[in-house]
This record gives structure tokens, sequence and C-alpha cells, in this order.
């Protein structure tokens, strides 16, 4: 017998809505193994599609389609993984670096595949994804001929799932760092110790505008490796990049020095305390550039992750001069993008200025958001200008 699960009305009621999550709590029944792509249908026998059944995750059911589970699977794959690659050759992305696959955004459901040149790096994040991490790999190696794919699990999210936290080289050869060009801008990525695949590639295109606005004395505040201060280095007379860790500041030196930025200066220092001494000392700067880290990862944090992005945008407004921008934004899911405007619209009435909203942005288009799911809108990010 195939494999099945049985939900409630309300698990059909969110489905039909657009979400393709049904929770634990929605599960009626099931006959299936973990990792399993199984038959699904309501209590009164209504089919409803197949998802891939997790035994440990409160996300029980990840939907990959309203159609009965494949009679080939592979073959299923392989169509979901082309159109996803197609997609991606139609943005005209300017660099070597893109996303691939973006999960349920791609109807490939908790699996991420990032291309860095002439290497990928694929992330399999459930129970489902997992089990079929070999055949996805081999898809991929046809589809895209790679020089090597590393399959970086080390997310802790895959304890949810029961999964174990490893990093391996699945196909062919990975170097310790993969040079990579994201517009003019060259850098050399580690792809098995970087933040999230080794860039923050979802804030490519934002770089772009970051640079399209920059100009006189530039700040850059949770820097990472200088994505933000790279790209705007040539339309400044000088940039500052701040970020807490001393291996994000030396990678922003090397950057620097490999890109020809002279005028880029990079310090290790806490952001928070940073900015109020930059106010102490009278500091001022043309155009400024926030990128913390997530403040709120659940909705428990998110009282003091308000408070945390009204205090930075609070000093970045008062170091902005007249006229100069600031591109402030946020990568937590539990503060909305209405939630995020009334913290910069408290900012900079604290702070005693008049700011206008020049620009709302999100995630780069290689990271879509899916229509119906909040969760995949996590990127906010907002160009504002001191009057």
């Amino acid at each position: 017998m195939a494999p099945t699960a049985v939900v409630t009305r309300r698990g059909g009621e969110r489905l039909r809505a657009g979400h393709p999550w049904i929770y634990r709590s929605d599960v009626v029944s099931v006959d299936a193994a973990p990792g399993d792509l199984v038959r699904v249908s309501t209590e009164r026998g209504r089919p409803l599609g197949s998802a891939l059944w997790s035994d440990a995750s409160q996300i029980s059911l990840r939907f990959v389609s309203a159609e009965p589970p494949p009679d080939d699977e592979r073959a299923f794959f392989r169509a979901r993984l082309e159109a996803a690659i197609a997609y991606r050759a139609t943005l005209g992305i300017d660099g070597t670096a893109c996303r691939l696959v973006h999960g349920e955004a791609d109807r490939l459901p908790a699996l991420i595949v990032d291309r860095y040149a002439d290497w990928l790096v694929i992330q399999t994040l459930c129970q489902g994804m997992d089990r079929r991490a070999a055949a996805l790999t081999d898809l991929l190696v046809e589809l895209v001929r790679p020089a090597g794919i590393l399959a970086r699990n080390d997310p802790k999210v895959r304890r949810l799932e029961g999964l174990e936290e490893r990093v391996d080289v699945v196909y062919g050869d990975v170097p310790d760092r993969v040079p990579v060009r994201m517009g003019s801008v060259h850098v050399d990525v580690d792809l098995r110790h970087g933040q999230k695949t080794g860039l923050f590639l979802d804030q490519q295109e934002n770089h772009a505008v970051a640079a399209r606005y920059a100009r006189g004395r530039a700040l850059d505040a949770f820097s990472y490796q200088g994505g933000f201060a790279l790209q705007m280095a040539p339309r400044c007379a000088s940039v500052l990049a701040i970020d807490s860790s001393a291996a994000a500041v030396a990678a922003i030196q090397e950057n620097a020095r490999q890109n020809g930025a002279a005028n880029v200066e990079a310090r290790e220092a806490n952001v928070f305390d940073e900015l109020r001494e930059l106010e102490v000392s009278g500091a001022e700067f043309d155009t400024i550039v926030l990128d913390p880290p997530a403040f709120a990862r659940n909705r428990a944090a998110v009282p003091r992750a308000l408070a945390g992005y009204k205090e930075i945008n609070l000093r970045a407004l008062k170091l902005l001069s007249p006229g100069g921008h600031l591109v402030t934004c946020s990568c937590s899911y539990n503060v909305d993008e209405p939630l995020f405007l009334e913290v910069v619209t408290q900012a900079a009435a604290d702070a005693g200025v008049t700011a206008a909203l020049v620009e709302k942005r999100m995630q780069a288009r290689d990271h879509p958001v899916l229509v119906g799911v909040p969760e995949t809108h996590y990127l906010k990010c907002f160009v504002v200008r001191r009057v």
C-alpha cells in the first residue's frame, strides 16, 4: 500500500489557503515511514495531494503537489529542479553566485541549493529531502555540471527533524575558498564555515541598491565580510565597516585589498557601543547601512528585538547628515514589515529628525517569497532619506 496521511479539516483549510505546511496537531493518522512521500486526504476522504512526512518535526507534512505521489520520483524532482534553475536564468544576475533552489518557493520544500561559480552548496533540511539527498545530488550534477557539491547540513533546524548536523563533499572537489564575483566586486568565499552557505546571497540586490544611493562618508554596520561596504566604496570618499567578529573584519580587509578599495576601513567593535561613541564624537555620515543579525528568533524575543532595532536606527539617524540615506534591514521573520516600519518611524521621532521612506525592499529575487506563506518573507530593507 502507498504511504498515506489523514489530516483534520483545519489542516485542509490551511492548505487550500495556500500554506504548504501541516502541523502535527492537525495530523489524524499516518501510515508511512520517516521521509516518505505520502498521499494526503481529509477525514472525509477528500484528496489533498502529496507531501513529505516527518515523524520528528512539528511541521509534519510539507506539500510538494496537489496531485498524488508520482510514479517516477526521479522525473518529478528533475522537473522541479529544472524549473527552479531556469527561473534564475531569467533574472540577469550580475555575478557568479546565486540561489538556485529556495525551498518551498520552488515547490521543493526544505531544499536549498546555492551556486558559487562552478560549485554548489546543498542543504536538505527535512527528513524527506535528506532521504533523497543522493538522488538530488545526481540530478544537480546532470543539470548544472558543477566542479563539486558541498552538503552544508549544519543548520540547527535539522535537529528538529532528528537529523545529524554535518558538512560533507558529496561530489567532485570543493576547495577551501571559492572566488566569486558580485557585480564589480570579487571575493573569496569559505563555503564550509561562512555564514549560511558562505555569503548572504539574499542581500545581493540590496548591496547594489545601497551603492546607487551611496556618497560621501559611509558607514556599514554589522558588515560581516563587507558586502555593502565594498559595493559602496567606488562611490564614496570613505567607508567605515564595523563588525564584532575579528574573522569578519579580517575578511573585509582582505576583500578590500583584493578589490583595490583603499578607502575602506574595517573596525572590530560592538556596533551598539560604537554607534554611541560615534555620536558622542560628533561624527557624521552621508550614507549608513544597518544589516544586523536576526534579533528575534522567536516570538518571545520580539520586545527585546524591537528595542534593539530602535536603538541602532535612532543612533544612525542622528549620525546621518541632512540629505543622506539610511539603508536599514531586518532579517527577523517575527518582526514583520509594518512593525519594522513602526520602529524606524519611532526612531526618527526620538532622534528629532524628519525622514522620508524612499524604497521598501526585501530579499533578492532568487529568494522568492511564496504568496500565502509569510515565513518566506523574512528580510525587510528600507531606504530612508533624512530630509
